[in-house]
């Protein structure tokens, strides 16, 4: 249970915020490199309650400016792509990506009054299919170089859903382990025609069968330097189903999904919009071979699929399209199969913002009790002047061999916590070998 000042200080995102200048320190996910292309006009945008405009010039570079002009205040998204920049259309005033103002036609000759002006501008990234923006002071820092996001283009899949609620909530329930066992639970039939199928490394059995097993886990968390790591272990007939997540600051993680994170995982990316609603970039990836998007889909968006404008087809507006049949026939939540609304319900069913006054946490909430004090200690950090944890600006730190995931089933004999340094170890030895291989 939190206070009202400490859940404040948890789910406030705009400028000025604690919460919000933190989000600020690293880059974010702005928008899906498709929905800029072969646009005949700029996008607006909105992130960290920051109303913008994003577009790309005559020259190909990618801009991010404040929606409204600096002139008189008018929408920019509405603007020309000309001449180097993007150019207001109710007096002519010209930006260019970095926000300075390369012409003002009604004023005098020789006037030097557009250098005066600058409209606040944000830098930009494309990588993967993603463009990022970072928001905060001074010099940026580095792109971290996720394996997610060097993977080519047929071994990830990318889908961008409009959720009806602040970040934290879905964030959390990334950590939340013990609604794997009940609200993501499909009947035989559904479950033998899911991707979930297939058995967990270790085992014949499969990983949704191991959940529903054993519904009490025992959890271990610890603090990383990205964030924190939590360890579930379930009883298995060889031995134990260990998971290995992590939640990855300022507001990601990174689990099995879909690949049971045999030579990949999925990256569930929370981006505040306002403190009301967010984007959730899911992120799947495999290191060995192309993915199977369509199977992937399905087991993310269900039998309803996603709108254009990153709807699900079952959202609350229609309440999930949930039916008492489904629930006596197919799933145990009556919300379909897709395990995207599954989570999309339990989020937004909790308020725009949960009011975490008024919950009660027990021992299968050790993780987001941990994810919260995580957050608490990078905001404390950020606030004495410091970069908060997993800024990245130095090459030689910019890559994540301790971002480990695991869904394994191992031997009684095993320690996990031997298991997952041998994983740690494994991934610097295949990080040399590339390294090495590009040299």
């Amino acid at each position: 249970m939190l206070t009202r000042e400490q859940n404040d200080l948890l789910t406030q995102t705009g400028r000025g915020t604690p919460c919000g200048e933190l989000m600020r320190r690293y880059w974010q996910p702005l928008a899906l490199v498709g929905e800029l292309d072969n646009r005949a006009a700029p996008l607006p945008v909105r992130i960290l309650g920051e109303d913008l405009v994003l577009f790309r010039d005559d020259r190909g570079q990618i801009g991010l400016l404040d929606l409204h002009c600096a002139h008189r205040g008018a929408d920019l998204s509405y603007g020309r792509l000309e001449d180097g920049g993007l150019r207001c259309v109710y007096h002519g005033w010209l930006y260019d990506v970095s926000g300075g103002c390369l012409d003002q036609p009604g004023e005098p000759a020789g006037s030097d009054f557009r250098k005066k002006v600058r409209q606040r501008a944000y830098p930009c990234q494309e990588r993967s299919g993603i463009i990022f923006t970072y928001m905060g002071p001074g010099e940026p820092p580095l792109l971290p170089n996720y394996d997610f996001l060097s993977a080519p283009e047929e071994r990830r899949v990318i889908v961008k859903l409009y959720q009806e609620c602040n970040y934290l909530q879905a964030h959390e329930g990334n950590m939340d382990q013990v609604h794997l066992s009940f609200l993501h639970r499909l009947s035989l039939q559904e479950f033998s025609n899911s991707l979930m199928a297939e058995s967990a490394k270790g085992t014949e059995r499969s990983a949704l069968s191991l959940l529903a097993e054993d519904v009490a886990p025992c959890i271990e968390t610890e603090t990383t330097d990205f964030g924190m790591r939590e360890l579930v272990m379930r009883k298995a007939p060889e031995g134990y189903y260990l998971k290995v997540e992590n939640a990855v600051l300022p507001a990601f993680a990174a689990v099995p999904g879909g690949t049971q994170g045999k030579d990949g995982y999925l990256v569930n990316w929370h981006v505040p919009i306002d403190d009301t609603c967010h984007w959730k970039y899911m992120i799947t990836f495999r290191r060995s071979g192309p993915l199977n998007k369509e199977a992937l889909l399905q087991v993310l968006a269900g039998d309803a699929g996603v709108t254009p404008d990153g709807r699900l087809g079952r959202n609350k507006a229609n309440r999930y399209l949930q039916t008492r049949d489904d629930m006596r026939q197919r799933t145990f939540a009556g919300l379909g199969n897709g395990f995207a609304v599954h989570d999309a319900w339990a989020t937004e069913t909790a308020g725009v913002i949960q009011d975490r006054t008024q919950e009660h946490l027990g021992y299968g909430d050790k993780s987001i009790t941990m994810l919260r004090r995580v957050m608490f200690d990078a905001i404390a950090k950020m606030q004495r002047g410091e970069d908060p944890p997993h800024v990245i600006r130095d090459p030689k730190d910019n890559s994540f061999p301790q971002l480990v995931v695991v869904a394994d089933v191992l031997p009684n004999a095993k320690n996990w916590k031997e298991f997952v340094d041998e994983q740690i170890a494994a991934n610097r030895r295949q990080a040399g070998q590339e390294l090495v291989t590009a040299g």
